[in-house]
């Protein structure tokens, strides 16, 4: 029996991996590292530079432009893949949030306009939607696979102002992923969702830093650290796992006060 997490043979398709200091990236890498044979996508060229250096460390990768609001792209895509690997065992829908040209907008809901609603939805949810959509039947078909998506502590847990439609699209990524696990569970596929809280990404704001000292740990998480929550949901480690929603917020929605510690603790 295995005792060690590893993903020799195993193909993992990772989207929303374009930033070298993103989530997407940072699992990609341990996936890879760990044997994995990866896909990774983003919507600019820059996903080959991310591929070349996974490449460089010896993991196989290939980098993939697609915009996964497009189901023809994305059909592209999976095809693709398909016919580079034969197969695709590992999936990890990574992509949302932000996109290159297209930052995040805050809105007060009063004031939304309902294409900004449908562009969260689509980026945020329609994604995950359109990608597992597409690979899922080779999945059945092979009788093995992982989904892993990346939801938010934003809309599952708690929101802030002005992410309405982002809310909604993360904590109905997990209600949808919940309905998968019992129609595909029969087949060994597995289904699950990590909540990240305030992580030290490229794109974090001064003001979502400032949120993250505000943590009973004291600190943003690392990338990486949601990576390896990743990495174990996508192992035959977890194969006993399915439907749930993991937590890794450094304790922060254990809190009532979330202000600065020197005013409470």
């Amino acid at each position: 029996m295995q005792t060690l997490m590893r993903f020799d043979g195993k193909v993992c398709l990772v989207t929303g991996s374009g930033s070298q200091s993103g989530i997407g990236f940072a699992a990609a890498a341990i996936i890879g590292r760990l044997g994995g044979k990866l896909a990774i996508t983003a919507t600019t060229e820059r996903i080959y530079d991310r591929a070349e250096e996974l490449r460089a460390e010896g993991v196989e990768a290939t980098g993939y432009i697609a915009d996964l609001m497009d189901r023809r792209q994305v059909l592209s895509l999976v095809k693709a893949v398909l016919a580079k690997y034969g197969r695709i065992d590992i999936l990890v829908n990574n992509a949302g949030m932000t996109q290159v040209g297209s930052p995040e907008k805050f809105t007060p809901f009063a004031e939304l306009d309902a294409a900004d609603w449908d562009l969260d939805i689509s980026r945020n949810l329609t994604t995950c939607f359109n990608v597992t959509r597409t690979v899922l039947p080779q999945m059945i078909e092979s009788g093995y696979g992982r989904i892993v998506n990346v939801s938010s502590t934003t809309g599952p847990i708690s929101s802030n102002p002005g992410e309405a439609g982002y809310s909604a699209a993360k904590a109905a990524m997990v209600g949808m992923s919940r309905s998968i696990a019992i129609e595909v569970a029969k087949h060994s596929i597995t289904i699950n969702n990590v909540a990240p809280g305030w992580i030290e990404t490229g794109s974090q704001t001064e003001k979502e830093a400032a949120a993250g000292l505000n943590t009973p740990l004291g600190r943003s998480g690392r990338p990486e650290e949601i990576g390896h929550l990743i990495a174990f949901l996508a192992s035959e480690q977890a194969s006993y796992i399915t439907g749930q929603l993991f937590v890794a917020d450094g304790g922060n929605a254990l809190q009532e006060y979330k202000g600065p510690r020197e005013l409470y603790y």
